[in-house]
């Protein structure tokens, strides 16, 4: 799959957001090895801290599948669902790339524009991982 159609699924999931407090809709289309894409989209909570973000939707529907290795994520976000610029990954969800991820893993953060491709290692330098740090 081209990043360009990965891009527009994003888009697509991101019209699925439930975001009753900011306004703000986050969708998020992830690549699997297997060439399946899962989608997943921001869902809000009025206590803040259970929102959960569109990349970690994503990736949990693809874990709770059985998938362990992806290929690339597209990520798009705006107020009322409006694009303007880049929404990058928050570093929860960077971590939780990392736990699946290497450092190649790309990373595509759509924009008016297009989008702008990136590593998980750009995203994310020094990481922590599973593999580095238990063997």
């Amino acid at each position: 799959m081209n990043p360009e159609k990965l891009c527009e699924l994003a888009k697509e999931a991101m019209e699925h957001a439930y975001v009753p407090y900011s306004g703000y809709k986050v969708g998020a289309a992830l690549l699997c090895g297997d060439g399946s894409v899962y989608q997943g989209c921001n869902i809000e909570n009025a206590a803040y801290s259970p929102t959960n973000c569109a990349e970690r939707t994503a990736f949990f529907k693809a874990v709770y599948d059985g998938h362990r290795a992806f290929e690339a994520i597209a990520v798009c976000g705006g107020k009322n669902g409006v694009i303007t610029g880049a929404f990058p990954p928050c570093g929860v969800c960077r971590q939780v790339m990392r736990e699946f991820c290497g450092d190649d893993f790309k990373v595509y953060l759509v924009n008016a524009q297009g989008f702008e491709a990136l590593t998980l290692a750009e995203l994310l330098p020094h990481s922590f991982s599973a593999q580095e740090h238990m063997g």
